[in-house]
This record gives structure tokens, C-alpha cells and sequence, in this order.
């Protein structure tokens, strides 16, 4: 039903506003509690879930152009995740546009390259950047592969008031919860042409998330990982 595609499921540098800064390939960022290597998977929010099914429907994928496309957004995720910009933006094409489609106004459908990094700056300069996306669906083609899973957020305490919602700490972080699909297009050299994202409507999101404290030790940090 699903011709030219696969299926794959479960059975320093440029600072930031806020002084945290991106990271350069290579770079590890020291912290009094670094992640270990061999940690129990206890995180709360873990980051290694986003890129977890790509590498693994990659061990089995023979086409090179679907292998392209997964590389791709195993990069693109890992450097996400660091955060790594030169490698981050390396994955977007010029022509990129985004498109949210579960809301947030143009702030979250940039478009073309320099909006896109725009975009990717404010949400680490935000320290709106510790996210989970649990992928536990994929469909994988030629031109676009599509993502599903549940999502988790650790949306800071001064973001939260800047939005209207009182949390009990504005220095801490609180959970957002949602469900996360996302569309993504390739151009013919595998960069990334767009994110079209859609939520679920029937997970919290910001409904009490003042109550879902998370602290940062329950946060898996990529950057501290050895393999990162």
C-alpha cells in the first residue's frame, strides 16, 4: 500500500542570549553530576529515545537513499541534542520551511535556512532545549519519513511566567507532555527541507504543569555522554 517505503516500530560556539553556549564538535560540557556511559536509561527525559529507532531501522536498511535520509536525521537530532549548531544547521537545506501545525503561531514555522537557525538559537537560548521524543513509529521512503512518539519537555520556571503561567519556582524546570508526529522532506542531496509537526490533542501539554516539577539531574545530557 506504501510503495518505495519502510516501516520500522516497536514489538561553544554562536552563545546564546541566556550565556549557554552551543557546542562545537568535540566539545564536553562539564557538570557536577555528568551523565556515565553505562547509567541506567532512569531519565526522565532522555534524548537518546530521538534518534533511537532511525539507527536502529538503519541496521537493517539496504536502499542508500533511505540510509542517506536516516543518517540525516540522526545528525540532525544528535547535534539538536548537544548542542551542536555548525552540525545542526550542516542538515538543513537553504530552502528549509518548517510548519507547525499543532500551533504556536509563525515563531514555530520558520522558513528558509537563516529562519530556521533563528528558530534553533532562541529555543536553546530559551533553555527550551531538553526534549524527549520517544519515537515508537516510522515510516521511511525516498522523499520523506515520518516520525511518531511521545514527547517530553522540560520547559524552564521564567519561560513558563513569560507565557502567563504561574509555577512555584521560576529557576526550575516543569514537564510538558504531549504526543509528537513529524513529517520531514529531503532534498536530493538528503538535507532537510522541512519539520511539519502535529500533536495530540489529548495529552496535558501545559495543562498542570506546574505540578511536573523536573530537575535537571532527571534530564539525560547528551553533550556529557563520551559518545556525544
Amino acid at each position: 500500500r506504501y510503495p518505495g517505503k519502510r516501516f520500522c516500530g516497536l514489538p561553544g560556539s554562536n552563545p546564546t542570549p541566556n550565556g549557554a553556549p552551543w557546542l562545537k564538535s568535540g566539545d564536553i560540557l562539564l557538570s557536577p553530576n555528568p551523565n556515565r556511559r553505562n547509567a541506567p536509561m532512569a531519565y526522565v527525559i532522555d534524548c537518546r529515545k530521538n534518534w533511537e529507532m532511525s539507527a536502529r531501522c538503519l541496521e537493517t536498511e539496504t536502499d542508500p537513499i533511505r540510509r542517506r535520509n536516516l543518517e540525516t536525521i540522526i545528525a540532525h537530532v544528535k547535534a539538536e541534542a548537544k548542542p551542536d549548531f555548525e552540525a545542526l544547521m550542516a542538515t538543513v537545506a537553504p530552502n528549509a520551511k518548517y510548519t507547525s501545525y499543532a500551533g504556536g503561531g509563525d515563531e514555530n514555522s520558520p522558513s528558509g535556512k537563516e529562519g530556521v537557525a533563528a528558530y534553533y538559537s532562541g529555543i536553546v537560548g530559551s533553555g527550551c532545549n531538553h526534549i524527549e521524543h520517544a519515537v515508537d513509529r516510522m515510516a521511511v521512503g525516498e522523499d520523506v519519513i515520518t516520525t511518531e512518539g511521545d514527547m517530553k519537555m522540560a520547559y524552564p520556571g521564567a519561560v513558563l511566567k513569560a507565557m502567563g503561567i504561574d509555577v512555584p519556582d521560576e529557576n526550575g524546570h516543569y514537564l510538558y507532555l504531549s504526543r509528537l508526529m513529524i513529517v520531514w522532506g529531503f532534498d536530493d542531496e538528503g538535507r532537510v527541507t522541512c519539520e511539519d509537526s502535529y500533536s495530540a490533542a489529548d495529552f496535558p501539554g501545559f495543562e498542570g504543569i506546574a505540578d511536573r516539577p523536573i530537575s535537571m539531574d532527571e534530564i539525560f545530557l547528551w553533550a556529557n555522554d563520551p559518545e556525544a
